[in-house]
């Protein structure tokens, strides 16, 4: 490894599997002190553990657990000079428009914009005052695409990337750039839905360009990596499409909903 990230300090968020823990094992690799930030504390208590980080328990819905996090981050090393905002759980079923509740709709917005916005908001003076800074936002091309039945993560994940080019804009003079990733990957999720249906697999992989999803480590995280360093420095409020070209045509999948609410 070539240390790009040598002296800085990363706080990753859903970094116990899939693509957060891609993102922190490389950026840890690549030396820079990790805070991984996972709900699930066995998992990321083994990813810190691992890499020689530090873990949170950290639900992204609470505000004071995000300030909490950040706070953590710079208490500890004194800085926070990397902010990725990956961290997503189960929200919903999947369902039609019409059938979305208020709370699935207030709790996806808490997740996948208000956590990450928190997090922003918390981190932004620290990396002022450094006159550097990096954040990467996850979104993803359910949004971009419309995919039918997850409307609650659709519509989350595009107000994210609003987000991500306002505050890109409004900082852009400050030295802190905000970029977003929209991946395509095997995640530990959909490995699991693949472990109980085999047949998933070639239908998801013969559906990229590519003829496969990326993997998080191997894939995305060297895309993290580069908006993560210096080579960034004049990139900002943009959208890196990681996915294999999955972008380019949209994605055909489009499953059955039932006509009647999920029980």
């Amino acid at each position: 490894m070539s240390g790009r990230l040598e002296g800085r300090v990363a706080v990753v968020t859903g970094a116990g599997d899939g693509i957060g823990a891609g993102v922190a094992r490389l950026f840890a690799a690549e030396g820079a002190r990790v805070l991984v930030a996972e709900i699930d504390e066995e998992k990321g208590r083994a990813v810190a553990e691992e890499i020689g980080g530090l873990f949170v328990r950290v639900d992204v819905t609470d505000r004071e657990q995000v300030e909490g996090m950040v706070a953590t981050a710079v208490d500890t090393w004194g800085r926070i000079d990397v902010l990725v905002n990956n961290a997503w759980g189960s929200v919903g079923h999947l369902g039609r428009v019409e059938h979305k509740s208020d709370e699935t709709l207030e709790r996806g917005f808490t997740m996948g914009y208000f956590g990450p916005f928190w997090a922003m908001r918390a981190a932004f003076p620290h990396m002022l005052a450094a006159g550097w800074g990096r954040v990467i936002n996850m979104v993803s091309l359910n949004g971009v695409n419309a995919h039918i039945g997850s409307l609650e993560y659709n519509s989350a994940k595009e107000a994210l990337r609003t987000l991500t080019r306002t505050a890109a804009r409004e900082w852009a003079p400050t030295g802190v750039v905000v970029n977003a990733i929209a991946p395509g990957a095997k995640t530990a999720a959909l490995n699991r839905r693949i472990a109980q249906n085999p047949d998933i697999a070639a239908a998801v992989d013969s559906a990229n360009p590519m003829g496969r999803l990326g993997d998080p480590l191997t894939d995305i995280a060297p895309v993290a990596l580069f908006l993560a360093s210096e080579d960034s420095r004049y990139v900002t409020g943009n959208t890196i499409f990681a996915d294999g070209g999955g972008h380019i045509n949209g994605v055909a999948w489009a499953p059955e909903l039932p006509d009647e609410p999920a029980g």
